[in-house]
């Protein structure tokens, strides 16, 4: 008779932690990306990208981008997917014409946003209460509105077009104001001119968010700070993010899941409508058909980049909106940036090497050798490349984004009160 001897158990390895980015890193990255710009900028005399008329023009850019995201930000923090996004911007950008064409800008502000929150409110009326897939009714919204809208735009505007009006655009409404600091501008723009290494880059930096400032950008930065505050910093954003986690758990402790959908979703549309009056109302200062050009999209994209938190987000925008703005500046800089990007590439491959990581090193070495090739054989960049951009630079962040991202537990299920775990 034999006996088995039980074998004592090892220890659980604890699991591994996914590194985060602190603000030291953050910092460190900044610097680095500073100091690779002026190196690029010493060896190729174009100092273009870091420009203040780049700098700008990338940040006029960014301004309807973090707004998309920041829509998209709260209603996925509450469970609902909004690729609606792109039409409720649509909303914005016509009620922001309209209001600012009728009385003026600023009433065309606050009617782009009630705009886009009305489309925000058709979306939680379908998805929340009635219960359908998030994905077909924002399919659905970025099919309505902009029929909608233009359908009213060759209705109403018929008689304006002494004013400028058309049939696939609006008459022009008057500007809203804009800030420069005079006298830092005016000495910033002489340090800029100097071209001294680093020092005139950081200068053409700090001069391009100084400069021509419109108040909707400073309105969008607070709204960004705003939101990180409300919820991550108050029990109103405990409840509404604990509605994106685990709905049935908050129901059990008396969360009124409905109404906080509703709340995140409709502020979901508000956000994206004051970006869509900003391309009406500052960056062309009139409706126009197609107007957003899938920035809706791409503002969800720099939400995901961002990991669903408001700073990822603010980071993303920037990256979308500087490459956004390359299709307005001259060739030259853009095909100085192929040689800042084989430059991070070869950088990210000896970082790759570094961790073992020896398959993801050989990948960015043999993408850092093709676009190093790609700059040494060319002069310029086609202009339908240039266009493309910001869409490829999308793809291209998501993919390498992909592993270190985590959204909400219950984003994109479908509610119903009472249900079972």
């Amino acid at each position: 008779m034999s006996t088995a001897v039980a074998k004592p158990k090892s220890p659980a390895q604890p699991a591994k932690k996914k590194s985060k980015l602190t603000w030291p890193v953050v910092l460190l990255l900044i610097a680095a990306a500073l100091l690779l710009f002026a190196v690029v900028g010493a060896i190729t005399g174009n100092h273009g990208l870091t420009s203040s008329g780049q700098i700008s023009a990338a940040l006029s850019s960014a301004v309807p981008i973090a707004m998309a995201g920041l829509g998209g930000l709260w209603s996925e923090r509450a469970g609902v997917v909004n690729i609606g996004l792109e039409g409720m911007m649509v909303a914005g950008t016509f009620c922001g014409a309209w209001g600012g064409f009728l009385v003026n800008p600023w009433v065309g502000l606050l009617a782009g946003m009630v705009g886009g929150a009305l489309g925000g409110l058709l979306h939680a009326l379908i998805t929340v209460t009635f219960g359908v897939d998030h994905i077909v009714s924002g399919v659905g919204i970025n099919l309505l509105i902009p029929g909608i809208c233009a359908y009213m735009n060759r209705i109403y505007y018929k008689d304006y077009v002494a004013d400028g009006a058309g049939a696939n655009q609006s008459p022009p409404a008057d500007s809203l104001p804009s800030f420069t600091v005079p006298g830092l501008s005016s000495w910033l723009d002489g340090v800029e001119k100097h071209h001294w290494f680093l020092v005139s880059d950081v200068a053409g930096i700090v001069r391009g968010v100084v400069t021509d400032l419109s108040v909707v950008t400073l309105i969008a930065a607070a709204f960004l700070v705003a939101s990180y505050f409300v919820l991550w910093r108050t029990v109103f954003g405990l409840r509404l993010r604990s509605c994106g986690e685990n709905p049935t758990a908050a129901e059990s402790l008396g969360v009124n899941v409905y109404k906080y959908k509703y709340l995140a979703v409709i502020s979901s549309g508000a956000f994206a409508g004051l970006g869509g009056a900003y391309l009406s109302l500052v960056a062309a200062h009139f409706y126009r058909d197609g107007q957003t050009q899938g920035r809706g999209f791409i503002g969800l994209a720099a939400m995901i980049f961002g990991n669903w938190m408001p700073g990822g987000l603010a980071a993303g925008a920037g990256l979308f909106g500087f490459t956004d703005s390359l299709q307005l500046r001259d060739a030259d800089s853009v095909h100085v940036l192929l040689l800042v990007v084989a430059i991070a590439m070869t950088a990210l491959a000896l970082w790759h090497f570094y961790r073992r990581r020896f398959v993801a090193g050989a990948i960015s070495l043999v993408v850092a050798g093709g676009v190093a090739l790609w700059y040494a054989t060319t002069d310029a960049v086609q202009r339908p490349l240039i266009v493309a951009t910001p869409y490829v630079i999308t793809l291209v962040v998501l993919a390498l984004a992909a592993q270190r991202l985590r959204m909400p537990k219950a984003d994109g299920q479908i509610y119903r009160k009472g249900q079972a775990k």
